[in-house]
């Protein structure tokens, strides 16, 4: 006889698991994430022009960027390889690259003449002309030539904060222009004044170069920035701000790319790339220069140009803002038309190609690296919204018209604009954040993070000090005060090493946060899938640990270490996974580095025992102190509480008293522990103050009121008591009358008062 199994039915879904779906600006709208090859994904994500400091711009893209990295990596388990460039040949770094500096023509004036004065007069006069008129209203650009005549004219409506907040909307860069004019205005003034003294010493004419430096940097690289023929100076000057950016990333935690690809290294490719592209009839050639054919692109049956914002296609601004501030677009076919490959001017760096000695455009570049690495398509292309149009229109058509397909990209992910307190960050608005001096200095990488999880990933962000102070601040304490707390219970658990006493722990309460750690997951999940609102899912985590401390508070003696410590690792993971994380990965929560950038975790480890052995001791002073009662008790709890919150704290130490006597232990870190503690006291010494000043306020109010009782009532009126007419001898009215009693009957009560008062002062 056979023996058989019985037959097995697979388990039915209790509900549908949610499916990843991404805000896709190729759509604007959430579409379902399906990579090409099963669980690979090839992602392409655009660096940085590496020509100046980085600043919270770039932190909140590439930060963000690094968010959505993670969560698809290490939440969803997909497999990335992150490609991002550097682009470190652009106009950008040409006009940013050593100059002809104010510094050596600075060492080069020996003597205040005439001639270096009408030179940074004439500097003074094309900077005006050049980058003050940007921001001023047509009807009033002084002509060329009396821009010196039209200056007090301009200083006065400048005063204007009206007249001048419009000519921060024609040019934002405004304030920084006009104040460098009016620097070097002044400094032109006061050397003509020097010079007809015959004060001509070299002091004066440097000083007159050092205040004028804004101004001649401009005139002296056009003057001579012919001269500047070794492109080492502009890959230099990249290099520089490259390395910059890197370290402020490794700061900021972002984690680096699985491949990294500069411009100057992939040139050859790029020539070829532009070679391909003529070939099949997209692009042209134009005295040196190739354009790529948009017309003839978008007439193609297959093709289609500017996918991502077509309403764009004809905005002037953003055309010309993409072909960069050097570029001679003289020849082109179409407006919309845009460089592949540009004749190189004198003083620009330039390579060989069958066009001439040129360099690329900006657009080719990401088309010809993200194709040499990723190939014909990619899964994700990420970038700034400000990158759409026309950066990543042009992109896209390129690769297109290389490859001769229709879809190179199939999600485009773009982080949403910065806004510092309800303002477009700019330098002229004085909100101009740098990463390494100004953003870092003041708040850590992981508060920053947090600031950028609360807010939508492709929504504009408006990065305040109250955000950060407020919201980010609260859910810091929250998250390191719940993880110290959790710690600190398993700690003691395994200290007591409690015998097993034949009942489980596992009831009602139990069962509920337990159930509560299972939605917290599915919520956790779906927010996720909801194109990475990390907003809820954040919020999602907050709540789940006030449901723990809720249960906490409530199960003392009787709480399961198990279920909590449960719920902790894996809210401690999940923030881990965004990027969140300090020290050792295997300690329980977010972890925890101390001031000198050092895991807190092994000095934990060493100094616990000892802590709880004093902890201990303290524990019997002072319930032997509560027991007795006696005149000792007072001064025995005072020094209990000098060890608590004077002498241990310092050292990170925290002893939470509970209600059995025994003081839960926990390891905080001690510059936290200082600032909360000072934090209160400040409350403490402004809410005593506060009290102080009202009570001196009502003292001083009382004695006003003595002083008015000072005179008796019979000093006011005359000895044939109260006037019966006013000064100009009519009768007085009868409600004047009671008018006048009530004031004869109020002051001889403040009388009565104020002689007691004297009486009692006595």
């Amino acid at each position: 006889m056979v023996c058989e199994q019985n037959n097995w039915k697979p388990p039915s879904r209790l509900k549908p698991e949610p499916v990843l779906k991404v805000y896709n600006t190729l759509t604007r709208t959430k579409n379902e994430f399906i990579p090409r090859d099963g669980k690979r994904v090839k992602w392409y994500n655009c660096g940085p022009t590496v020509y100046d400091a980085s600043h919270m711009g770039h932190a909140r893209n590439y930060v963000t960027q690094d968010i959505l990295r993670r969560i698809m990596s290490d939440y969803f388990g997909y497999d990335i390889y992150f490609v991002m460039n550097i682009t470190d040949i652009d106009d950008k770094i040409i006009l940013k690259r050593d100059k002809i500096p104010p510094q050596k023509f600075r060492s080069e004036c020996t003597s205040l003449t005439q001639g270096l004065l009408d030179n940074v007069r004439s500097s003074w006069d094309s900077y005006v002309h050049s980058k003050v008129s940007k921001g001023l209203p047509s009807e009033e650009v002084p002509p060329l030539g009396s821009e010196w005549q039209a200056w007090n004219s301009l200083v006065i409506k400048a005063a204007d904060p009206a007249w001048k907040t419009e000519a921060l909307k024609r040019d934002e860069k405004f304030d920084m222009h006009f104040t460098a004019a009016s620097r070097a205005y002044a400094a032109i003034q006061a050397a003509s004044n020097y010079l007809k003294s015959g004060q001509t010493d070299v002091q004066s004419a440097q000083r007159l170069v050092d205040d004028s430096a804004d101004v001649l940097s401009l005139s002296l690289d056009k003057k001579h920035g012919a001269s500047v023929t070794n492109p080492s100076l502009s890959r230099s000057t990249a290099r520089f701000w490259e390395e910059k950016f890197f370290e402020d990333m490794a700061r900021l935690r972002v984690k680096e790319p699985d491949s990294l690809t500069r411009v100057t290294e992939y040139v050859p490719e790029i020539v070829s790339f532009v070679e391909r592209i003529v070939q099949n009839g997209y692009a042209y050639e134009v005295a040196g220069s190739v354009y790529f054919d948009t017309n003839k692109f978008d007439s193609h049956a297959n093709h289609s140009y500017a996918k991502l914002e077509p309403w764009s296609k004809g905005n002037k601004e953003l055309l010309e803002e993409g072909e960069g501030a050097l570029s001679n677009t003289s020849g082109r076919r179409t407006a919309a038309d845009f460089a592949l490959w540009k004749a190189s001017k004198p003083g620009e760096p330039f390579w060989p190609s069958p066009w001439g000695q040129g360099r690329p455009g900006w657009h080719i570049e990401c088309s010809v690296m993200a194709s040499a690495i990723l190939g014909d398509n990619m899964d994700v292309h990420s970038g700034g919204i400000d990158l759409a149009f026309p950066h990543h229109d042009n992109e896209m058509a390129q690769a297109e018209a290389y490859h001769e397909c229709d879809n190179w990209v199939n999600y485009f992910l773009h982080t949403g604009h910065l806004h510092i307190e309800g303002l477009k960050m700019s330098k002229s608005l004085k909100n101009f954040i740098t990463i390494d001096v100004k953003i870092l200095e003041k708040h850590s990488a992981r508060q920053l993070r947090l600031a950028f999880l609360m807010q939508l990933w492709n929504s504009k962000m408006d990065f305040s000090e109250s955000l950060m102070t407020g919201e980010v601040k609260n859910i810091e304490t929250t998250m390191n005060n719940f993880f110290s707390v959790v710690k600190a219970l398993i700690s003691q658990a395994r200290a007591e090493h409690a015998a097993p006493d034949g009942k489980h722990r596992y009831h009602g309460p139990e069962r509920a946060l337990t159930d509560a750690l299972f939605q917290a997951q599915d919520r956790f999940r779906e927010a996720l899938c909801d194109s990475f609102d990390t907003p809820s899912a954040v919020n999602v985590l907050r709540d789940l640990v006030s449901r723990t401390n809720v249960y906490i508070n409530s199960r003392a003696n009787e709480l399961d270490v198990r279920v909590v410590e449960g719920v902790s690792r894996w809210v401690g993971s999940m923030l881990r996974m965004f990027g969140l994380g300090e020290g050792d990965p295997s300690d329980l929560g977010w972890g925890q580095l101390s001031q000198d950038g050092s895991n807190s975790l092994n000095r934990e480890e060493v100094v616990m025992p000892y802590l709880r052995v004093l902890s201990s001791f303290r524990d019997g002073v002072r319930r032997l102190a509560i027991s007795k009662g006696d005149g000792a008790a007072k001064e025995t709890l005072a020094l209990c509480d000098k060890i608590r919150d004077s002498d241990l704290m310092p050292l990170g130490v925290v002893l939470d008293d509970q209600e059995d006597g025994k003081a839960l232990v926990k390891w905080v870190d001690p510059t936290e522990l200082i600032r909360a503690r000072e934090e209160k006291r400040m409350q403490v010494e402004a809410k005593a103050e506060k009290k102080a000043a009202a009570q001196e306020l009502e003292r001083q109010k009382k004695l006003q009121k003595l002083e008015r009782g000072s005179v008796p009532p019979e000093q006011l009126w005359d000895d044939q008591g109260l006037p019966l007419t006013d000064g100009e001898g009519k009768e007085l009215s009868k409600n004047q009358t009671k008018k006048v009693q009530k004031e004869w009957t109020m002051q001889r009560k403040l009388h009565e008062e104020y002689l007691a008062w004297k009486k009692k002062a006595r």
